[in-house]
């Protein structure tokens, strides 16, 4: 009789195995290759850092054969890069539909090496939480922490949980501290991003802002329930703030209608939807309550704030 231990290795041998024709190696970068993942058909997802150049990037699939990729757009924010290779020889993965992953859960980390062929990590999955904002910029559907070794090249490899779903693509350029999974989500809303556009937009003001501890007697006078509000330091010329009335020296207590008290509440108010839109604030100008409306801009990738 088959021990379970035996049992469970040889499942997990199948699940890779039947992973494996899915992701491919993506060489993008002198003297290094990462991984990929054929999302969608002749589409093929990898971690942005991993790719050093826009041209002559190349994918080889599990048959060993090499097809030429174009580049199709790259968001750094959330480490996605989407290639297209007409008529890719592999099949496209099993993603979406899956329950959410859970702390404890185990997932095999897929990667493909063009030497050795496909390769394997197993561990679990270490941390989750809601939406996350990378330090890039980008927005994460959920924090997904890996606590399986994602090995050299491996970045852009598919994760996958014991039912043989992707649950998201590997990367190692979004946290210190681990790994992490970019969920299914995640790559399927910024894939239609960059399909429509080449690129995944990114809001914009045109400040600078500091948290400053409010004096009791405006948070009596006002009625401001946190203990900090966020001055605007400086305000970019013909900005968007610039354009919408915003100066210098105001102190932001609300946007659309939320408190705000930390940078960080701010950013995290300004999702990608909100480009283009006119977004209220509430601040104390000169000792003097007021409001404010100003459209968000589009970040470019030279703008500074």
């Amino acid at each position: 009789m088959e021990s379970p231990l035996a049992a469970f290795a040889r499942e997990l041998s199948s699940l890779a195995e039947r992973t494996a024709p899915a992701v491919v190696a993506v060489h993008g970068r002198r003297h290094a290759h990462s991984s990929g993942v054929h999302w969608r058909t002749d589409l093929v997802v990898t971690a942005d850092h991993t790719l050093r150049r826009d041209e002559d990037i190349t994918v080889s699939a599990a048959t060993g054969a090499e097809s030429a990729a174009t580049l199709v757009g790259r968001d750094p924010g959330t480490d996605i890069a989407l290639l297209k290779i007409e008529g890719l020889a592999a099949p496209a993965a099993q993603h979406g539909g899956a329950p959410p992953p859970a702390v404890g859960d185990l997932a095999l980390v897929i990667g493909r090496s063009p030497n050795s062929g496909t390769n394997a990590s197993m561990g679990m999955i270490g941390a989750v939480s809601g939406p996350w904002r990378t330090w890039r910029g980008g927005e994460l559907d959920a924090y997904i922490r890996l606590d399986a070794n994602v090995f050299a090249g491996s970045s852009g490899g598919a994760v996958v949980d014991l039912k043989g779903s992707v649950t998201g693509i590997a990367t190692t350029a979004l946290s210190r501290v681990a790994g992490l999974a970019i969920p299914a989500s995640t790559v399927n809303r910024v894939v239609d991003q960059l399909l429509a556009r080449g690129s995944v937009p990114r809001p914009y003001l045109g400040v600078s802002l500091h948290a400053v501890p409010m004096p009791q007697q405006f948070r009596t006078k006002f009625a401001v329930e946190g203990s900090h509000g966020i001055m605007i330091l400086e305000v970019e010329p013909q900005g968007p703030a610039d354009r919408g009335g915003i100066l210098g020296g105001d102190i932001v207590l609300e946007l659309e209608g939320k408190s705000v008290g930390a940078v960080e509440d701010v950013q995290s108010a300004l999702g990608w939807d909100t480009v283009g839109k006119p977004v209220r604030l509430k601040l104390i100008r000169g000792g003097e309550l007021k409001e404010a409306t100003v459209t968000v801009g589009e970040r470019s990738r030279s703008s500074a704030s």
